[in-house]
């Protein structure tokens, strides 16, 4: 049998892709099984940027509906099972998580863009909510993730319409942060990943921890969180790396310790 999930490391890069093309990369139990044991490699300290895409033209279209109609026990316990597990690995991953969105992405499909920190999208990439066409509602984090990075009023504008959106318009909207041509689209992603690689990996995590944080804590909550991960950053080696890079006027070599 096929393998549902890829992975392909590069230096310090994790390629992680989504492989039924055949279906836009539907989401299927398989498909969440080998997607676990995907995450767990990403989460190898070695790695130090992760990019999550899609095989053939599709990002992924959610949740495969024929699958959907055998669940066993229901709804409620397959999403415990399957969805929560991953999404929580996803967000968990001490390093920069990029989405190369490369086609169709829906439903589910959204959750899994949106749990990255980064997203960038190709000019053949469309986003639809989808769960509202068939008499759903959003999951897997979909209105977490959607409601912080649009506000309540347009993200339930937009969960309701069930409106598709281009590449270009997610951009304007600030789903993506770059709307690349679809022909240069695997050059850009390699390039955007290598980047953050060669960040310090390690304030990169504490500065996702901090964003998630601030998000409901209180001021004096969040100055206190400041203060104790910059004490953490500067027993780092890329804190000694960087202001030595810096006193001798050179580009810093950071390892990510």
């Amino acid at each position: 049998m096929a393998e549902v999930v890829l992975t392909n490391r590069d230096g310090a890069v994790l390629t992680i892709t989504l492989n039924r093309p055949e279906v836009y990369n539907a989401i299927n139990r398989a498909m969440h099984d080998e997607l676990a044991v995907a995450l767990e490699q990403a989460a190898d300290p070695d790695v130090r940027a992760v990019v999550l895409t899609g095989a053939g033209r599709g990002f992924c279209s959610g949740q495969d509906l024929r699958e959907f109609q055998e669940l066993p026990g229901g709804v409620r316990e397959a999403l415990e099972q399957t969805y929560h597990p991953n999404i929580r690995a996803l967000r968990a991953l001490e390093k920069p998580v990029i989405a190369a969105i490369n086609g169709a992405c829906a439903g589910a499909g959204l959750s899994l863009a949106f749990a990255c920190d980064v997203r960038v999208a190709s000019s053949d990439a469309s986003f639809v909510p989808g769960f509202i066409g068939i008499g759903l509602v959003p999951d897997a984090g979909s209105t977490w993730f959607i409601h912080r990075l649009l506000g309540f009023s347009r993200a339930f504008e937009w969960m309701a319409s069930n409106r598709r959106l281009s590449a270009a318009e997610a951009l304007v909207w600030g789903l993506v942060s770059e709307n690349i041509p679809a022909d240069t689209f695997e050059q850009r992603v390699a390039e955007l990943a290598g980047w953050y690689a060669a960040l310090p990996t390690r304030a990169v995590a504490m500065t996702k921890q901090l964003f998630e944080h601030a998000f409901t804590a209180s001021l004096e909550d969040q100055l206190e969180l400041e203060a104790a991960l910059q004490q953490a950053a500067t027993e780092t080696e890329d804190f000694s790396e960087g202001v030595q890079a810096f006193l001798e006027k050179r580009l810093p070599a950071f390892r990510g310790r």
